[in-house]
């Protein structure tokens, strides 16, 4: 980073935290949250990001298995991801990734099966704001290591 010393305006900081810490709560799953949060981190190559919420989710208790084969998970089977988390990311990628306009009515609809309205809204939010910070934390140029909890 270049003489940049401020990352974000403080109101506008705070906001956006304040829509993390929000959408976390509300979903009710910090392993799960952790989850989507890195699977659109690497969809991003958001490496501060993604430095930090690896340790965070290893604090919360997601296994090393389900970290390492997390930029797989289609292709990793039930026996990594349950049917819950694999439509959880499923989402991410689509609100990540919108190629065509829209979130596709299948991938909304299975998410729709194992989240209630409130869980769903809060899915999104997640996603929406891990994406901000993805976009402010890579045209900054921030590199990892700098977390501390």
């Amino acid at each position: 980073m270049t003489g940049r010393t401020r990352l974000l305006d403080r109101a506008v900081g705070q906001a956006m935290s304040a829509l993390s810490a929000a959408a976390k709560r509300g979903l009710g799953d910090p392993a799960l949250a952790e989850l989507v949060v890195i699977r659109a981190s690497q969809l991003n190559h958001c490496a501060f990001c993604l430095d930090m919420h690896l340790r965070i989710a290893r604090e919360h208790g997601v296994s090393e298995r389900q970290l390492d084969l997390l930029a797989a998970w289609e292709e990793a089977g039930d026996g990594v991801y349950d049917e819950r988390e694999r439509a959880a990311l499923a989402l991410t990628e689509a609100v990540t990734v919108v190629t065509d306009r829209f979130v596709p009515d299948t991938v909304y609809e299975r998410a729709a099966k194992h989240f209630d309205e409130g869980q769903l809204a809060h899915l999104i939010g997640l996603v929406v704001a891990i994406n901000n910070w993805n976009r402010v934390m890579v045209s900054r140029r921030i590199p990892p290591g700098g977390y501390t909890p």
